[in-house]
């Protein structure tokens, strides 16, 4: 993509005034709230959406193997506190739980995702431990030979001794609505209420086992298509088509970092607490929005300027990858990230599949090798000095994304 010299002027103008808005002394009393009133999450959920759009997958499940390799450095880099940002399902908690913001918003393309989260926040909410978790998730018997001090593997061992129960799925799919829209007092819509249906049905029937790869009768794929089949790969395995070998859920959740720490917000009872915490207190808002798009990126933003915080981390995934692709939407979303309040310490997390770019001598890491055949690599990279290599014209690409990263 070439970038032209107005839109790097935009560009600069931008990071100006960000500049310029987080030297005003705001309030004391402006500050993240200790919790949002139903009303509040609700609204800041729709009127900070975009219209929906469409991917070329689900993405139920996260395939990005060694996500959990980047956070000791980000728990290094990053203070408690904050405005978190994210894209994608359930790899956020993980994240989250690692460097404890004091509130996350996730936005996505996909509205699905943001009711999946729904969906999540619901189970949380309603689940003391992990193990009651995990049971209702897949709609189980409740897990026994399991307590608080039990390892991701073995809550999934216990799990794996409870055959899927329909009786149960129609109970918490009910229970789960009925916390939404009775509790809550969300107004879900019809299609809502379908999406609702066909997230927790994928859980219900393809199990921990359930992948990237697994499209639902909901699936709508737009002008991509899907390049991956659906699947049981079998239990902590890794399932797929094609050729591909995707992680599934419980893989996912029993990964590790290098040194073989468990920091999912499965991995101990603590991470789980924390998590279940906030969203008790409505602090992890689902966006609908495209990184590239004019509102959902920009009202955080301004929301985290109101309240006298910074956007501390930016999980971006891949998704980078696909504005590259699309036009001028690799210049908007740095337009878009150049108006959010930050400083040098806010970091971008991002993904790819490692082999991509294994022969490029300019990246400066490498794939490493995963429990289960994984294929993916993460990266970090300050976000100020992103927007400078791109203000600098040293970012056009993909590629260029991925050389200024490291793991």
């Amino acid at each position: 993509m070439t970038v032209t010299r107005v839109s790097r002027r935009a560009l600069r103008i931008a990071a100006a005034s960000v500049a310029a808005a987080m030297s005003v002394t705001m309030p004391a009393r402006a500050q993240v709230p200790a919790r949002l009133a139903d009303s509040t999450f609700w609204r800041l959920m729709t009127e900070y959406s975009e219209p929906w759009g469409t991917f070329r997958s689900e993405n139920f499940v996260s395939n990005e193997t060694s996500l959990q390799w980047v956070i000791p450095e980000l728990t290094r880099r990053i203070a408690p506190g904050g405005v978190y940002l994210g894209v994608a399902p359930d790899q956020n908690f993980t994240l989250i739980t690692a460097i404890r913001p004091s509130i996350a918003f996730i936005v996505d393309i996909r509205h699905q995702n943001a009711v999946q989260h729904l969906m999540y926040k619901a189970l949380l909410e309603t689940s003391s431990t992990r193990a009651e978790f995990l049971a209702k998730l897949f709609a189980r018997a409740p897990l026994t030979g399991v307590d608080t001090a039990s390892s991701a593997s073995q809550l999934f061992e216990a799990l794996a001794k409870q055959p899927a129960d329909s009786a149960r799925y129609r109970a918490n799919l009910a229970a789960i609505t009925d916390r939404l829209t009775r509790v809550h007092r969300f107004a879900l819509s019809d299609s809502e209420r379908v999406s609702l249906g066909c997230v927790y049905g994928a859980f219900f029937t393809q199990g921990p086992g359930l992948s990237y790869g697994y499209a639902s009768e909901c699936r709508n794929p737009g002008p991509y298509g899907y390049g991956y089949g659906g699947g049981y790969g079998g239990r902590g395995g890794f399932g797929g088509r094609g050729g591909f070998r995707m992680p599934n859920y419980e893989g996912m959740l029993t990964e590790t970092d290098s040194s073989g720490k468990n920091w999912s917000y499965l991995g101990s009872e603590a991470a789980y607490r924390s998590l279940k915490a906030m969203e008790e207190r409505n602090l992890i808002v689902p966006l609908t929005g495209n990184f590239a798009g004019p509102k959902a990126v920009r009202a955080v933003g301004q929301w985290a300027r109101e309240h006298n915080a910074k956007v501390t981390t930016f999980y971006v995934s891949n998704v980078e990858q696909y504005l590259f692709q699309q036009g001028d939407e690799g210049k908007r979303f740095y337009e878009n990230v150049a108006t959010l309040p930050i400083d040098e310490t806010s970091m971008f997390v991002r993904s790819y599949v490692g082999r991509q770019f294994a022969m490029d001598s300019a990246v400066t890491f490498k794939p490493q090798s995963q429990a289960g055949g994984g294929r993916s690599l993460e990266g970090v990279a300050p976000i100020a000095e992103s927007l400078r290599l791109y203000d600098a014209g040293k970012i056009t690409s993909w590629a260029d994304v991925i050389r200024a990263s490291h793991q």
